[in-house]
């Protein structure tokens, strides 16, 4: 007969098996245990609330903002070409410098034009003393209507003649259209110019246009005569005035072109500088706050995180600070170099100023209010500790 030691040597992962389930045993006490409650105690473990510290936030009427960059353009500019032909024979006005309206800046050689008048002005003479002769037999009876007809035609053909010299006579005189600054000249002395030919450039720099873009979300917000505030590249701050929008958009950008004015005392502000423009486009409720109490949700809206009101109360000696945490989605109204205003808030909110980080929507927390902890060194390690 097969002993007992034997039965086993023959199968020995009956071993295994038996050492296999006594451990499972014991660990099924131990665990047991453990899940126990501790002798004393109310109940099961609870976990702790982390602590948070917020600020009720009130809203405010704010102008919803638009920035816009464009570049400094003179108020008026123009192209000057020459109304006849000629040779330059002198420059009156120095390249740069400020001129009148009316002022020569470059004058052409008169040739025989003055001669030219002088005959105009001869056969005029003697056209008018034809027509009072014509005219005066006429009355008389002795003259018929086609030779009177004759003699006033010759008049005004005369008269004609006479105003053509003197302008081409006038024209040898290139003069400024407006006050304004001799911007450039194409020409010296000694070059011959056709009629149309660019002689001259003069800008009005009394007034300065900033031309820039403003997108289609925007222009129907956009009035003329509204005001605008303008930022140069160099720092300087100063108003300006909208004075045109446009009602067709750019095909290339789908933009609109707007055109704002601001005053040039001196001609301080050349024409082509970068400005920074700022529109306020209507009121409406905004929160100002810090950019550090911004945050985005799970799907990456820009929000922040608020409390709801008190929980009911509890056991808890401190059931009266309990809040539950939950986001909030937020527009951008403006910003500014202290803060940001936001709407969607409503007209107040608790907001979490300090602890944000450590919560997320749905959590219940321990809310301390920010009055309470001035004064108080508080950092990210208190508030990520837990309730004692």
């Amino acid at each position: 007969m097969m002993t007992f030691k034997g039965y086993f040597s023959r199968r020995p992962w009956l071993i295994s098996l038996l050492l296999f389930i006594a451990i499972g045993f014991w660990l099924s006490l131990g665990s047991g245990e453990a899940d126990a409650p501790h002798p004393g105690s109310k109940g099961a473990f609870q976990v702790p609330l982390a602590r948070v510290v917020y600020q009720t936030f009130q809203a405010q009427e704010t102008a919803k903002t638009v920035e816009l960059y464009g570049r400094t353009a003179p108020d008026r500019q123009a192209r000057i070409g020459a109304e006849i032909s000629g040779r330059v024979i002198a420059l009156d006005a120095a390249k740069g410098s400020r001129v009148k309206k009316g002022q020569p800046i470059i004058s052409l050689d008169q040739s025989d034009l003055v001669s030219q008048l002088q005959r105009a002005k001869a056969l005029l003479d003697v056209r008018e003393k034809e027509f009072k002769a014509a005219k005066s037999l006429k009355s008389r009876g002795l003259q018929g209507e086609v030779a009177y007809s004759n003699a006033q035609s010759n008049l005004v053909e005369a008269r004609a003649a006479v105003k053509r010299a003197q302008l081409n006579l006038n024209n040898t005189t290139i003069r400024a259209p407006f006050d304004g600054i001799l911007d450039d000249q194409m020409v010296e002395v000694g070059n011959f110019v056709g009629v149309g030919d660019p002689v001259a450039s003069v800008l009005d720099l009394d007034k300065i246009v900033i031309e820039a873009d403003v997108s289609e979300r925007h222009v129907q917000r956009l009035k003329v005569g509204e005001t605008a505030k303008v930022r140069f590249i160099d720092g300087q701050l100063t108003e300006g005035t909208v004075r045109y929008v446009s009602k067709i958009s750019s095909p290339a950008t789908n933009t609109f072109p707007i055109e704002v004015e601001i005053p040039n005392p001196n001609n301080q502000i050349p024409a082509g500088v970068s400005a920074e423009v700022n529109l306020e486009l209507d009121l409406q409720q905004a929160v100002k706050i810090t950019p550090a109490m911004l945050a985005l949700d799970k799907d990456g809206n820009l929000g922040v995180k608020a409390l709801y009101p008190v929980e009911p109360a509890s056991e808890s000696d401190e059931a009266d600070s309990q809040r539950r945490v939950y986001f909030i989605p937020v527009q951008l109204v403006k910003a500014e170099q202290d803060g940001v205003w936001l709407s969607g808030l409503g007209e107040n909110a608790d907001i979490i100023t300090i602890g944000q980080g450590f919560v997320r929507e749905g959590d219940l927390v321990h809310a301390v209010k920010a009055e309470s902890v001035k004064g108080q060194q508080i950092g990210s390690a208190n508030l990520s500790a837990t309730e004692k």
